[in-house]
């Protein structure tokens, strides 16, 4: 099973539009970007995605991807789903997997594409490409969302979800002990209303015992990479985990 962060960024991405502080400039100069949050697990030939962000197009052509074969979507909010839409015209009858409710808050903007929504409950496990798979309930007002578990070969990898630090005790019981928790954190500090900075999101891998933690959703906020990276566990676009039958190995 390999599993690569498609994109690390928050909703407008590094460098932001018109931004000129540290970060962005940096990341002009050095010529590096955080793209839109997206995550692609593949298992036995077949390819997931945990949400379609705005820069499906290039994440997808950069992977080399000729075919998705499913899609999960979190939640409602355009930089998680909008670029299902790269879709037209290339494949149709994609598989998609999330709540009735997202479902039906993304149907209006995607009912131009055909597409086969395929609704499931929170908590309620299911089974695709030979991993077990489970959306939880997390905290991202005012919208619903989910975190997303999957398990296969013994291993277990948590995707939070877009969510503040108030996640569900029932939720925590389905995240804990993860070999890789993918977790959201937005800036170093301050307080979020939506979201976890990099403090809370450390807390709630700790609560929960991950054994390994990647932040992804960062926004510009953090310092340029290569200097906060020394301190906080920051996600890369194209970041990859593999797992085999012995150890998890990761590399770029």
């Amino acid at each position: 099973m390999r599993v690569v962060l498609l994109g690390t960024g928050d909703s407008p991405g590094t460098p932001v539009i018109g931004c000129h502080c540290r970060t962005c400039e940096d990341a002009r100069k050095m010529g590096w970007q955080r793209r839109r949050f997206s995550v692609m697990v593949q298992n036995a030939g077949k390819t997931l995605l945990i949400d379609t962000s705005p820069d499906m197009r290039e994440q997808l052509l950069r992977m080399d991807i000729d075919r998705v074969d499913a899609v999960i979507w979190t939640h409602c909010h355009y930089d998680h789903f909008i670029g299902f839409g790269d879709f037209y015209r290339v494949q149709s009858n994609v598989n998609v997997f999330t709540l009735p409710e997202i479902h039906e808050s993304i149907a209006y903007f995607m009912k131009f594409l055909k597409y086969k929504p395929i609704e499931v409950e929170s908590y309620n496990t299911f089974n695709l490409f030979g991993m077990d798979i489970t959306l939880f309930d997390v905290n991202h007002p005012p919208v619903k969302s989910v975190g997303v578990k999957i398990e296969c070969d013994g291993y277990k990898i948590v995707v939070s979800g877009d969510t503040n630090k108030n996640v569900p005790n029932k939720s925590l019981a389905e995240m804990m002990d993860a070999d890789l928790f993918i977790v959201e954190a937005l800036a170093p500090e301050g307080r979020f209303k939506k979201h976890m900075n990099a403090n809370e999101a450390l807390s709630l891998a700790k609560r929960i015992n991950a054994k390994k933690v990647v932040l992804t959703h960062i926004g510009h906020f953090f310092p340029p990479h290569h200097i906060a990276i020394k301190k906080y566990p920051l996600g890369m676009d194209f970041q990859t985990f593999s797992f085999g039958e012995a150890s998890l190995d990761e590399f770029f």
